[in-house]
């Protein structure tokens, strides 16, 4: 069975309530609920991770081959613009990375136009709410 690590960033532990305008109204818990609803019709064991901290992401991502994983779903929030450590622990770990975002960040604020995170990885999913992270599992899904 292929093995899927979703790693949720900064703040995203507050969907539903921050800015629902641009974030929509859909919780965490909901999106992880229909992530496990999409891997378990595909046959793909999924571990679900948030952290507001760029330490433990990094961590996460550093360990995910280690740790027998084929693909990391990111959507590194804010750290999108701001990480390299994030950005390099992605280049570094040897997997398929596909990057998601809710909102579409070049229809946004200019300091959110520039992902230091696209770049490396395999692909990015954006501007479909939380449609971009089932999006982005059937990327990986058809990458793997």
């Amino acid at each position: 069975m292929k093995k899927v690590l979703v790693i949720h960033g900064p703040n995203l532990n507050l969907l539903g309530v921050r800015e629902p305008d641009v974030y929509g109204r859909i919780t965490l818990d909901k999106i992880n609920q229909m992530l496990k609803i999409q891997a378990k019709q595909s046959k793909v064991s999924l571990v679900i991770k948030q952290s507001n901290h760029e330490g433990p992401i990094v961590d996460l991502i550093g360990k995910a081959k280690k740790n027998k994983f084929d693909a990391i779903l990111i959507n590194p929030a804010a750290y999108t613009h701001t990480s390299i450590a994030v950005r390099d622990a992605v280049a570094a770990c040897g997997l398929i990375v596909v990057e998601v975002h809710l909102s579409n960040i070049y229809s946004r604020e200019e300091f959110r136009h520039k992902s230091l995170i696209s770049p490396v990885a395999s692909g990015t999913i954006m501007g479909f709410g939380a449609k971009s992270y089932g999006l982005g599992l059937a990327a990986i899904l058809d990458l793997i």
